[in-house]
């Protein structure tokens, strides 16, 4: 008799060979060089930026990159580092022209209605990094919908946004996801037919301090019961930095336009199969405990907090990325991102690992996993 921890494990594994098997070949087929482009980044030192920077400089692309100067970053020589504030102090892009502008760092749509107004006529691209957190998810979000499954997206680039509520005026405070709603809006309308717009889910890899996804390839490297939440055949997305970056330079160095979904992987994903794909990585010894929705609430356990790169339910983490597949981005096989985040955490300082910013505790997690025997 079939048990439900050999399906969900065999389905793992099937899925996984499925989702990377076609990855593998679109990963390792190199892209025609174009001409070189003048390219502004605006940001260029956080965890997307290096990469984005390396990429395009080896690409054969002039580079300037504009910061606060306050972040040490390994830079390729040659690229030209301006130093300002994009909430007081844009003058060193003044006077300045370029191809492309890359705008990765807007947390304020304030930020972008002053580079944009600055810009519209200094360049003729402007790509501009949101996230899907600028749809408006609030009727398809949270446990209520949790022991729903989907098997194909409910959203692609033409789902609803966030918009003001009544009362807000422009230039008030404004949340995440509004914030870039709003972003985007003012890049089309100041380079219109001149604007792409990248909407990455949880962006991976090695780099990355959020521990949101640095999470899993740690705890399932330490071995023993790891506690899994929710249901295995719910959706997950994620986006290996290195994948994001390296198909935005290719965005900006064709010139192509329009708004697009930028996670992945091609198909679908369950949360198992994440799990599992980590799980190849490592040798530990490893039993997974799924533990259901209703139980983690009861817990207090929180999505994203202490279970990182999981929500309930399907519809935010099963976005289409049909659009951006077909306008050139690929994916490296989940191993491998798994693979080189375990190493480079493994160099992180020791307070670093010690303090991590996501993921529960190993001595929460025990108590949690006891009283869901306990429950029986």
């Amino acid at each position: 008799m079939t048990t439900r921890r050999d399906f969900v494990q065999s389905t793992a594994l099937a899925g996984a060979a499925l989702t990377i098997a076609p990855r593998l070949g679109a990963a390792s087929s190199p892209r025609p060089r174009p001409a070189p482009k003048r390219i502004l980044v605006l940001g260029g030192t956080g965890f997307i930026g290096p990469h984005t920077v390396r990429t395009a400089v080896e690409r054969g692309h002039e580079v300037s990159i504009f910061t606060r100067g306050r972040t040490q970053a390994d830079l390729p020589d040659g690229v030209e580092q301006l130093v300002g504030d994009r909430e007081d102090d844009l003058t060193a892009l003044e006077g300045r022209t370029w191809d492309v502008v890359l705008d990765n760092n807007s947390r304020d749509y304030r930020w972008v209605q002053k580079s944009t107004e600055l810009l519209k006529d200094a360049a003729e691209h402007y790509l501009f990094v949101s996230s899907i957190s600028a749809y408006d998810q609030s009727t398809i979000g949270g446990y209520d919908i949790a022991e729903r499954v989907l098997w194909e997206p409910i959203i692609d680039e033409s789902y609803r946004r966030f918009e003001p509520e009544d009362g807000w005026k422009d230039g008030d405070e404004a949340p995440y996801g509004l914030t870039k709603a709003l972003s985007e809006n003012i890049c089309h309308a100041a380079f219109p037919g001149r604007t792409t717009v990248v909407r990455p889910g949880l962006i991976v890899g090695p780099g990355d301090r959020t521990d949101r996804f640095t999470y899993w390839p740690v705890r399932i490297d330490q071995g023993g019961e790891v506690m899994a939440p929710g249901n295995p055949e719910h959706s997950n997305q994620i986006i290996d930095q290195r994948d994001l970056t390296e198909w935005i330079v290719h965005l900006a160095e064709n010139g192509i336009m329009g708004d697009f979904n930028g996670t992945g992987p091609t198909g679908r994903m369950s949360m198992a199969e994440m799990l599992y794909g980590v799980r190849a990585v490592t040798s530990a010894e490893v039993k997974f405990t799924w533990v259901s929705e209703s139980f983690l609430q009861e817990q207090d356990i929180r999505p994203w907090q202490h279970m990182p790169a999981w929500m309930p339910g399907d519809a935010l983490s099963f976005v289409s990325v049909e659009r951006a597949v077909d306008a050139g981005l690929t994916f490296r096989p989940l191993a491998i991102t798994a693979r080189d985040t375990l190493e480079w955490d493994k160099t992180r300082p020791a307070e670093e690992r010690e303090n991590r910013r996501a993921g529960i505790p190993l001595e929460r997690e025990a108590e949690v996993l006891a009283a869901w025997h306990a429950r029986g």
